[in-house]
């Protein structure tokens, strides 16, 4: 562990926010049609050994494809760094924490490798989702779900998310027939219509080659009842936007746009998705696109469900365009009633999407009003934006991780080991010697997107990862937001950094009470990537400790951080979010560490190569931890 602590930023009412609000953004209004329904059944466990191929192919399809038409899910524009950030000074971090009830580890690379008796590609990073009621904890990564008691146990086997929406496997292990491709899982458990709702992307590809096709859809799974194993209905809402199967046609090049990164968010009428639109095979981006849907006639598994999109191209300032938008969830009975109903969202704008300078002091707050008018076809619908003025934010750098043991990279490195295949554990992936050059990453630490958002008490709770100067030392941390949606009385911000280590990757639940947790990954020289979290509440905005819920065991060690794999620079995922949620007086929270370390002679000597003890595979070590609080 870092053995200096966190440091708290000044409480800083925000300035206030005269706003560049719009005056309505238009929608787009469609029907959906239900799906058929789907329910939890396991499949066979795989070995995990290395199977060609490993990676979704994930290029456009056809052979003439130049190399600039690939499609790219997982987008972001911001490839750099950007200013210097604020200066923080240091504070104490905690040890063991009295209020942390229970602790578990949740799905982790190997359960999601070999999942449906191993027909699946090696995937990183997890984005994590977790959901709870009555008595359960639904937690879904990339690309699996499984279902826990709020005791930690087991309740159902690992349940990949194509089985789950009834695709074919991600790779078919004896035809090389590939399904679709399936990313970005969320999900939510609603307490007034006592109702689970799951959602992923969708990308069509070619079954022979794995190539995308151009079509991309969100796909909605909601519950039979009370208990996330009673059974689903689906349904699914087409977002290539190109004017094909009922879409808008928003202009991307080179044909179809990808409804990338979608996060949901629900009030007292209604669901909502939002999603970043880009171009699938062109380089653009086109503005967050936000999809409205009555609550209750997915609850009812009406048949025809009617969606309301908003496009929010040129709707902030300088014609600039919504960036990742995220919707407010709630503890029950915590929703805004004014105004026929208003549904929030928080946005940031210092990523390349939106902003060439990498910084920003923008805070927008999105209200969604007459959202009663959901029940009757969503006509009433308004959706408006005002900016606050924050403290800055900028695009944070990568995060340095402690030295450990990487087998992986020591593998692709080694030239001396004998191996079936000949000399030089390399072998066990490539045809071709690799440059022997790989080293121990760092990863990813976000760009400055918002993440998780909650509505209580009248309050919308928000944060996002941005760089700080820590103690004279540059690094990854986080600003978090309490702020009214109306006003700027009694608003607060601030920053939450730790010497010598980097946050990254926050998300916040609040009771209605309005205390909770800020969860988040702590990594750094000192520190394997661990699972933390601080103390939220309205009176006071984030606490002046840090507590981590789990430390690492070694470093990431995943195929995303080595130049053989993924050319140069890698670029080593991590977690793109992570997920907290209320459950009454308590916050439920997951995110992603690593929980096991192995040497490379420990690797090699396993059989298949690289699970080390079944904790791992050859090609991925991530885990995620369960955490519940007693804030």
């Amino acid at each position: 562990m870092a053995s200096a602590a966190i440091l708290l930023g000044s409480l800083v009412p925000s300035i206030g926010g005269a706003a560049a609000g719009s005056s309505g953004t238009p929608s787009f209004v469609r029907q959906i049609a239900s799906g058929g329904t789907t329910s939890f059944r396991a499949g066979a466990v795989g070995t995990g050994a290395i199977q060609s191929p490993e990676f979704a192919t994930l290029a456009l399809d056809g052979a003439a494809a130049s190399s600039t038409k690939k499609g790219v899910v997982n987008r972001r524009l911001s490839t750099s760094a950007g200013p210097a950030g604020a200066a923080v000074a240091s504070a104490n971090e905690a040890g063991s924490d009295s209020n942390l009830l229970l602790i578990f580890d949740g799905l982790n690379h190997r359960a999601q490798r070999t999942a449906n008796g191993g027909n699946q590609f090696s995937l990183e990073p997890p984005d994590q989702g977790l959901c709870v009621g009555n008595g359960y904890v639904l937690e879904t990564v990339n690309d699996v779900l499984r279902v826990f008691s709020t005791g930690g146990a087991p309740v159902t086997g690992v349940i990949d998310l194509n089985s789950f929406y009834g695709y074919a496997a991600q790779v078919d292990r004896t035809t090389g027939q590939q399904g679709p491709f399936v990313t970005d899982p969320s999900c939510y458990f609603d307490a007034d219509t006592q109702r689970w709702f799951h959602v992923v992307l969708t990308l069509d590809v070619d079954a022979s080659t794995g190539a995308l096709l151009g079509p991309n859809h969100l796909d909605l799974a909601v519950s039979n009842g009370r208990k996330p194993t009673d059974g689903w209905r689906l349904y699914s809402v087409p977002v290539q936007d190109d004017g094909t199967q009922g879409t808008p046609n928003h202009g991307c090049s080179l044909g179809a746009c990808i409804g990338d990164y979608p996060h949901i968010g629900a009030d007292a009428n209604g669901f909502y998705i939002t999603t970043n639109e880009y171009s699938l095979f062109g380089p653009e981006f086109k503005g967050a696109q936000l999809y409205a849907f009555s609550k209750r006639a997915l609850a009812r598994h009406d048949r025809k469900v009617t969606v309301v999109q908003f496009d929010t191209r040129e709707t902030l300032a300088a014609r600039r365009a919504g960036f990742t938008v995220w919707p407010a969830s709630s503890p029950a009975s915590q929703y805004a009633t004014s105004e026929g109903g208003t549904e929030y969202f928080l946005s940031s704008d210092a990523g390349s999407e939106v902003n060439p300078i990498g910084t920003s002091t923008n805070l927008v707050v999105w209200a969604l009003t007459q959202t009663q008018s959901l029940n009757s076809g969503g006509a009433g619908l308004r959706l408006t934006n005002t900016v606050k003025t924050v403290s800055p934010y900028s695009v944070p750098a990568t995060s340095v991780q402690k030295v450990g043991h990487i087998p992986l990279g020591e593998c692709i490195n080694d030239q001396s080991i004998r191996t079936p295949l000949g000399q030089g554990c390399w072998r066990y992936f490539f045809t071709k010697k690799p440059r022997n050059d790989e080293v121990e990453s760092r990863l990813d630490s976000n760009d400055s997107r918002m993440q998780q958002v909650v509505y209580a008490g009248g309050k919308l709770y928000g944060a996002l990862d941005t760089a700080l100067s820590v103690d004279g030392a540059n690094q990854a941390g986080i600003e978090w937001f309490i702020v009214s949606p109306s006003t700027s009385s009694n608003d607060l911000s601030g920053y939450l950094g730790l010497a010598g280590a980097n946050l990254t990757y926050p998300a916040i639940g609040v009771t209605a009470g309005g205390k909770g947790v800020m969860a988040f990954t702590l990594v750094g020289a000192n520190d394997y990537p661990s699972a933390a979290y601080a103390p939220i509440s309205a009176a006071s905005g984030v606490g002046d400790v840090v507590h981590v819920a789990k430390a690492g065991l070694g470093p990431d060690d995943g195929f995303t951080s080595y130049k053989a794999f993924v050319g140069n620079p890698p670029r080593t995922r991590w977690g793109d979010y992570g997920a907290a949620v209320a459950d009454g007086p308590n916050i439920w929270m997951a995110s992603e560490y690593i929980g096991q370390t192995c040497t490379l002679a420990e690797y090699v000597a396993t059989t298949p190569i690289g699970i080390c003890g079944a904790t791992r595979t050859a090609l991925g070590n991530w885990d995620t931890r369960i955490s519940l609080v007693s804030p």
